[in-house]
């Protein structure tokens, strides 16, 4: 149920509304090569991955990359790769434990004091690093009338004081849903905030419409929105005018990135993209290793890369806009940090 579009009539008949925007993203990797004037046979076999995991990139999104660019970054972040396939030691289907995590059908609880519900299962672009590429949406996608067990299960544990909606992408559901799941766990007197997980106002910002801040301001709840933006390319005019909308509306925007190699593994890169996320609002919050999901080796950075870039991104910028450097564990109570070694001080 929570995946559905339901379309609606877009205010501005050159503008198309987001779902129409969703409905015609592109899904065939070689109508997105053709789109940016690049030669097919630079890639290597892809097909196999494609039919593994299918792409999917909305066309707002596609128009920040750079044309006739293999190498351009946001490209890379969605682009299907034979490398997806090779099987690669220590990177697995579940590599977070999620799956023994999962009390009951639609919640993740991992932590104290936050559980996380699967708010929809659909996502408007398909990251291929995804470490969720393969999480068994089947079990956990319910319908509204069989969210009341996953309800009774936040309202029993009264240790719980945070909410956090994710999938997939909670913001693929329609706001109709996400108003009235939002008031019932605001009817529930323990949980104060509701942190939502997403990528859609990036991707498609035109997400962000009337309805939808109604539903985010329409009840007593703390509202967080984390944003996963992972290079400075991706943010335009619009995803600058969404972000400073809703901070506008008194949400707090954080984000939380990704090191990706080729993509975002340099100082000069990550430094841009705090001072761009700063100028419109959002904290830079995390900066997460990437979790060791099948498919996605091919992104990999070794810790001692890592380390550098936190250093020097120490040394380059205030501390204000350095994020966490950040990996998380199947089993673990909490994100670990990456630290640096310490110094010797006199």
């Amino acid at each position: 149920m929570t995946a559905d579009i339901i379309p609606h009539t877009s205010p501005d008949a050159h503008q198309p509304c987001w779902q129409e925007q969703l409905a015609v993203a592109i899904r065939d990797p070689a109508e997105l090569l053709k789109r940016l004037n690049i030669d097919p046979t630079q890639l290597d076999s892809s097909d196999v991955a494609q039919q593994a995991w299918s792409i999917r990139a909305p066309l707002p999104y596609v128009q920040r990359m750079r044309k006739g660019d293999i190498n351009d970054p946001l490209l890379r972040q969605v682009l299907p790769l034979g490398a997806e396939m090779l099987s690669v030691a220590g990177f697995s289907h579940d590599p977070l434990g999620e799956e023994d995590a999962n009390p009951v059908a639609g919640v993740v609880h991992k932590y104290h004091g936050r559980a996380l519900l699967i708010i929809s299962p659909a996502c408007a672009i398909h990251c291929r690093y995804c470490f969720r590429r393969h999480f068994p949406y089947e079990d956990n996608t319910l319908g509204k009338g069989e969210w009341q067990t996953a309800l009774d299960y936040l309202a029993n544990d009264k240790s719980i004081s945070e909410v956090i909606y994710s999938g997939g992408d909670p913001l693929a559901a329609n706001d109709n849903f996400l108003l009235w799941i939002t008031e019932k766990i605001a009817a529930i007197p323990h949980i104060k905030r509701l942190r939502i997980h997403t990528r859609l106002p990036l991707v498609i910002p035109s997400r962000i419409n009337k309805s939808c801040i109604h539903w985010l301001t329409a009840t007593r709840l703390k509202i967080i929105m984390v944003w996963h933006i992972n290079h400075p390319n991706e943010i335009d005019l619009s995803v600058e005018e969404t972000a400073l909308s809703l901070k506008r509306h008194g949400i707090e925007l954080l984000n939380q990135a990704v090191l990706l190699k080729h993509v975002n593994d340099s100082t000069q890169i990550l430094a841009q993209l705090s001072e761009k996320l700063f100028e419109i609002g959002i904290l830079p919050y995390y900066i997460h290793r990437l979790d060791q999901v099948a498919g996605a080796a091919h992104y990999d950075i070794d810790d001692e890369k890592i380390l550098q870039l936190q250093q020097e991104l120490l040394a380059l910028l205030p501390g204000y806009l350095v994020p966490r450097f950040v990996y998380e564990q199947a089993g673990a109570h909490s994100k670990s940090a990456l630290s640096l070694p310490p110094t010797n001080t006199l």
